[in-house]
């Protein structure tokens, strides 16, 4: 297929986000963690204290799948659930000091690899042009799953 269909579209997105995917994995390959602890502790250090469920749609993770990922790094003592201040039922998750010391220390490596991936393939103004393009179709997409 090289004849610009969705399909070709399709293929060419998905073997590219395949491909970038791999090479991000291998960026926090030293961690010894998975891509999604990584994205709960990544989310953690910018977006700072989250109750789990945002945290869960911010990385992309069900309610299950969340809730062992944060129980996972709770036990490396890299998060802690914290009460909520407003309602008790709702646990918030915080980095703990080792937590946000090993991400800090991680992310500054995996954003210096990212870049250099980005940097050597694509101009500022071509990756303006990607970013700009892929949330024209990823927002197209999502409104049509919602309207289903």
């Amino acid at each position: 297929l090289t004849d610009g269909t969705g399909v070709h579209v399709f293929l060419v997105m998905w073997k590219a986000v395949h491909a970038v995917e791999t090479y991000a994995q291998r960026s926090i390959a030293e961690l010894e963690m998975c891509g999604s602890d990584f994205a709960v502790l990544e989310a953690l250090l910018h977006k700072g204290p989250l109750p789990i469920n945002e945290l869960g749609k911010k990385v992309l993770l069900t309610s299950g799948s969340i809730t062992v990922a944060v129980d996972r790094l709770e036990s490396k003592d890299l998060v802690e659930r914290r009460a909520s201040g407003t309602d008790r039922r709702a646990k918030i998750v915080h980095l703990t000091r080792a937590g946000k010391e090993l991400i800090a220390r991680v992310y500054a490596d995996h954003a210096t690899d990212m870049e250099q991936l980005a940097s050597a393939s694509l101009s500022k103004a071509e990756r303006e042009t990607l970013i700009r393009l892929l949330k024209k179709i990823g927002y197209e997409a999502a409104g049509k799953f919602r309207e289903e």
